[in-house]
């Protein structure tokens, strides 16, 4: 799987721009502030349907235009295909000319690992930095894990709105019943893809990690929920019930769970040093790659946005020999010395793209 083109028009700080990508590794060097990651995230939504950096689809436009437009262009083993992205009031997209009627569609056409600087935060920020990591590298795998999630959801909020009544309203409190069936439904598949999913990244994780650490750690991931029985669920609603009427919310459920990652059987986020942290995502996202892999038969396109300036020539060694069979696409702010893999190099410069061959 790679990316051979990418048109970008009135997206970020770029006005009419044509990428041309090769299969290995993809270079784009330049200061602070020039546009290299808006070329991640145009790749990234082409993939995922949405930003890493905004919620708001409108900010992608470009100041003083009205709409935006991304288009890329991609090969797979069995087919070529072409994802178009239009923002202006609305966000439509389009998968080779056909227009999607929901998200679920997109996803899965674009395999896609990211690394960013921020990705330490999935481990030592909160729990839902946990679950938006497991939610995103689920969806792209099982495309109806997004539809239970989104019915969820939805349930979740239909039910804390008659909690609220409840308490303001005095409504018939048994009629929670209703949402509870569909609550603890949804709940128990969603709980099993992502309790297969951790199972799927320990299998891999455990050897990856010894290797980047010369065996000197050993991780482990534990997933915590309530929810993977359906009747253990909905009698934990019931225990609840009173309370989250009170509170006008409901108080467990698979928007609460999470994960923990051990090295040597301490938990990281209170004994784990900056080091190991950053040693810990990278072996998460090395096992997001090897799974896609096992998944789908062909390596996932891997986005680099300013991750290596992170790592120390140990760990960039180590990232650099799982990348040798997968496209790459980078952002950096200094060429990098990788001088051992065929690469293709660019200069971006206030929204301009130049051909190494051409500075």
């Amino acid at each position: 799987m790679w990316i051979k083109k990418l048109n970008l028009k009135n997206f970020r700080n770029y006005e009419n721009q044509e990428i041309n990508f090769c299969k290995n590794i993809n270079i784009f060097y330049g200061e602070n502030a020039q546009g290299k990651t808006n070329i991640i995230e145009a790749i990234y939504m082409s993939s995922i349907g949405k930003s890493f950096r905004t919620n708001k689809d409108i900010e992608t436009i470009m100041l003083n235009k009205d709409n935006s437009l991304i288009e890329c262009f991609f090969e797979k083993e069995d087919r070529d295909g072409k994802i178009k992205i239009e923002i202006n009031k609305k966000k439509n997209i389009f998968i080779n000319g056909i227009k999607i009627k929901k998200l679920s569609e997109l996803l899965g056409n674009i395999n896609i690992v990211i690394f960013t600087p921020d990705d330490i935060e999935i481990l030592k920020g909160g729990p839902q930095n946990r679950r938006k990591f497991l939610d995103i590298m689920i969806s792209q795998l099982r495309p109806n894990y997004i539809y239970n999630l989104n019915m969820y959801l939805k349930t979740l909020e239909q039910r804390n709105n008659y909690l609220r009544q409840i308490r303001e309203e005095q409504k018939d409190e048994n009629m929670l019943e209703i949402w509870d069936e569909k609550l603890a439904d949804y709940a128990t598949k969603i709980c099993k893809y992502r309790t297969d999913y951790i199972n799927n990244i320990n299998k891999k994780i455990k050897n990856i990690h010894k290797e980047i650490t010369n065996n000197k750690e050993e991780i482990k991931i534990e997933y915590i929920s309530e929810c993977q029985d359906k009747n253990t669920y909905l009698n934990l609603l019931k225990q609840r019930r009173k309370l989250d009427i009170i509170k006008g919310y409901t108080t467990k459920g698979i928007h609460r769970d999470d994960f923990s990652v051990f090295i040597n059987n301490k938990e990281l986020n209170i004994y784990g040093s900056q080091g190991q942290h950053r040693t810990a995502i990278l072996s998460l996202k090395i096992s997001e790659l090897q799974i896609i892999k096992d998944e789908i038969g062909e390596y996932p396109i891997l986005l680099l946005d300013d991750f290596m300036s992170e790592l120390d020539n140990n760990r960039r060694k180590n990232l650099l020999k799982y990348m040798k069979d997968a496209q790459v696409i980078i952002t950096c702010t200094e060429k990098l010395n990788i001088d051992s893999l065929n690469c293709l190099e660019y200069k971006v410069d206030n929204g301009k793209i130049f051909d190494k061959d051409k500075i």
